[in-house]
């Protein structure tokens, strides 16, 4: 598909500079682009980089400087930019296929408008299904399943039992949701397994991405609240209440009873302990360890966690040590000590 400098600013509501009658084959990145193609620059740190591209257009944001290529000027450049890839490449919304003959719908199911039920999909007995929603291959639904309008399930996608989904839910292929917690008390000798009796219920506009896993709660709902983004491999464990608007980021594990405000947002790797609060606002960084509650708005990194800054102290004097070592020995060598640390005066 091909369009003008002046339909794709109008596709994305933008201010044109340069020729709007400059024709437009196709959308990549930067160092892909090609001439012909458009590209985009998402903010000043990126400018130089259009310099060097071959795109004949990009896509900026305002006051950016001109350096002679034609721009269509928007305030958000990236997600313009994803407008007119998706235009220019042709990728239309997927069209409802209905009920697939070869899924294994129950035949108490309630299913809401315009549904794709994709083969091989199994939703169980008394389970209600938004408008909508987007069952793929080899998805399972459990018994008594709440799902609202809009949501995807993805390849492989398991929902136990009781599980309660908000709209517009997008679960990535082979994740898992109300499984049972990891809970065991050590009687006579062996580790004998808690009872794990409630749900999970996950609020509206969550995205939980490929092979996470959400364990139902023991005798309360582990929650998830809405607008929660959740990355690949992902463990959050029961009885967690996890707030709105929350970044979890790959590999993160969060442990038993933990909960956590809105607006957290934590690195790769990181791990917290259960039982522990995390104030609203809170940031932790990549490999971070949480042992104990934080208040609100913190700026948290290492293991265990400490309050930026003095981590970023900790860590500047750590590349030091080598040559405090060295000194060190220098010094005991001319006091006489050699290696060893003087010995402690006599009482």
């Amino acid at each position: 598909m091909q369009n003008t400098i002046r339909q794709l600013a109008e596709l994305v509501k933008g201010t044109i500079l340069g020729d709007e009658d400059l024709v437009v084959h196709g959308a990549r990145t930067l160092h892909d682009a090609q001439p012909g193609d458009i590209t985009f620059v998402e903010n000043e740190k990126n400018a130089p980089g259009l310099q060097h591209s071959q795109a004949s257009a990009a896509i900026v944001p305002p006051k950016l400087p001109v350096n002679g290529k034609t721009l269509i000027q928007v305030a958000d450049p990236l997600m313009a930019f994803a407008a007119v890839f998706r235009h220019l490449h042709g990728l239309r919304a997927c069209q409802p296929i209905g009920i697939h003959a070869r899924a294994d719908v129950h035949s108490s199911v309630q299913i809401g408008a315009n549904p794709s039920i994709h083969p091989y999909a199994c939703i169980g007995e008394a389970t209600v299904i938004g408008a909508r929603c987007h069952i793929h291959c080899g998805a399972i639904v459990g018994k008594n399943c709440r799902l609202g309008d809009d949501v995807v399930l993805y390849p492989n996608v398991v929902l136990y039992d009781d599980v309660v989904l908000g709209d517009r839910v997008i679960i990535h292929a082979n994740s898992t949701i109300g499984a049972d917690g990891f809970g065991y008390r050590f009687q006579n000798g062996r580790h004998v397994k808690v009872p794990q009796l409630s749900n999970v219920i996950i609020g509206s506009d969550v995205e939980i991405g490929a092979c996470a896993t959400v364990d139902r709660g023991a005798f309360a709902p582990t929650r998830i609240g809405d607008g929660t983004k959740i990355d690949n491999l992902v463990q959050v464990a029961h009885n967690c209440q996890i707030g709105k608007h929350n970044i979890l980021a790959a590999q993160t594990g969060v442990g038993g009873s933990s909960s956590t405000e809105s607006y957290v947002t934590m690195g790769g790797q990181v791990g917290v302990t259960d039982h522990v609060h995390v104030g609203q606002g809170t940031m932790i960084g990549a490999k971070s360890g949480i042992t104990h509650d934080t208040g609100p708005n913190a700026r948290l990194f290492g293991i265990p966690a400490r309050p930026l800054r003095d981590s970023s102290r900790v860590l500047a004097s750590m590349e030091k040590l080598p040559q405090m070592r060295r000194d060190l020995l220098r010094i005991l060598k001319y006091l006489g000590l050699k290696d060893e640390p003087p010995s402690e005066p006599a009482a």
